[in-house]
């Protein structure tokens, strides 16, 4: 049986990116809808942008009302704003909420109705062309198919997709992500391993993606710790922007797993940031499923050096949950007592947030069969 691998259509990637696809920005579009949030307005991250549209002559709306991670609510405003500023094309400057939040306002803007609608439905409709330009080192949301919103009146994180919510463009400058501070350093990496390794381990993996996670993984335990303790370090930026677009290839077209699939009802419902509650979770879910896929597991670690030929598949892969675990450690990641979330109150909705995930179909995609039943048993283990 054949694959299908999906990629943006181009990829400026490396120091001066931006500068490089100046050219080809100034093609999409006569007024471009420039959305990103107030902390990249403030440290004038937005103007790079805005400066090289006005350079080209391209007219430009701002919508920087992105306060967290993207609502419904969100994207009706950002829609208003296009539509009454007569825009025709998109560029999101941002982390993934900026990123996610202008693919939404994309699709609802050529297919109509409310971004509610879609939900479990596959996006067709051609959409404005994008320009994703990532200041974060994680999401990989310039790389995929994929958008998540929340239903701010069900409290659900939305997982929407579709071939046309791809990017026209991604652009990965490391000059964009000097900024981050060190918490989201450590919640978008993580979440860039996250991506890598259930693409990896998957049961879509293919060939090609295999190329693309192992890649990013390699890079990531390289870099993330240098960029976690010396933010102004561009080699070790570029590097790790480079890593966040392979995982997002690689999982663009592999899928996620079950550490996805459980953390968006932690994010949803305990506003837990979406790095955060993957990292949290990312030991359990491993601990848990690994035992399904020793060769896969033990492939990564010796990818990453923590194990060699001569181990068994069994060790080895349990060596790469024990190198996960010390990443997570240096990041200084919490756990979900530690981050102020209520026992009583994270079991008396474990009920719900199982069944949402595995509606949402990512638990599937593990090569363990896994039900709702083992599902509750991880979200116990977080709070041994």
């Amino acid at each position: 049986m054949g694959n299908q691998f999906i990629m943006p259509k181009q990829v400026f990637y490396g120091e001066n990116a931006l500068k490089d696809a100046a050219d080809v920005i100034a093609t999409l579009g006569k007024k471009a809808l420039v959305v990103t949030d107030p902390m990249m307005m403030k440290l004038g991250t937005a103007q790079m942008v805005t400066d090289l549209l006005d350079e080209k002559g391209v007219h430009y709306a701002i919508y920087s009302n992105i306060t967290g991670e993207p609502t419904d609510k969100m994207i009706e405003a950002g829609l208003d704003v296009y539509n009454d500023q007569s825009c025709d094309f998109l560029i999101a400057v941002g982390g993934g909420s900026p990123i996610d939040s202008m693919k939404a306002i994309a699709a609802v803007s050529t297919s109509g109705g409310s971004i509610d609608d879609y939900l479990g439905k596959v996006i067709t409709v051609a959409t404005p062309p994008m320009v994703a330009i990532p200041t974060t080192s994680g999401t990989g949301s310039e790389a995929t198919q994929f958008t998540i919103i929340t239903n701010t009146q069900k409290d659900i994180k939305m997982l929407l997709k579709g071939p046309v919510l791809m990017p026209d463009i991604a652009i990965d400058d490391p000059a964009f992500t000097l900024t981050a501070p060190k918490s989201v350093t450590a919640a978008t990496g993580l979440d860039a391993l996250c991506h890598a390794s259930e693409a990896y381990t998957s049961r879509k993996a293919q060939p090609l993606t295999d190329e693309f996670a192992l890649s990013a993984i390699k890079k990531i335990f390289k870099y993330l710790p240098v960029c976690y303790k010396d933010g102004a370090n561009v080699e070790a930026r570029a590097q790790m922007s480079l890593a966040a677009l392979e995982a997002g290839v690689a999982f663009n077209n592999a899928s996620v797993t079950v550490i996805h699939g459980m953390s968006r009802p932690i994010g949803a419902l305990f506003h837990v940031p979406h790095g955060i509650s993957n990292a949290m979770l990312l030991s359990a879910c491993f601990t848990y499923v690994y035992d399904g896929a020793y060769d896969r597991f033990a492939d990564m670690a010796r990818e990453i050096g923590v194990a060699s030929d001569n181990d068994d598949d069994k060790i080895a892969a349990k060596k790469f949950i024990d190198a996960c675990n010390e990443l997570c450690k240096i990041c200084e990641i919490p756990t979900l007592e530690k981050y102020g979330i209520d026992k009583d109150e994270f079991f008396a909705n474990m009920d719900k947030m199982a069944d949402d995930a595995m509606a949402s179909g990512s638990p599937s995609n593990t090569i363990k069969e896994l039900n709702k039943d083992d599902l509750l048993n991880i979200y116990k283990e977080l709070w041994k």
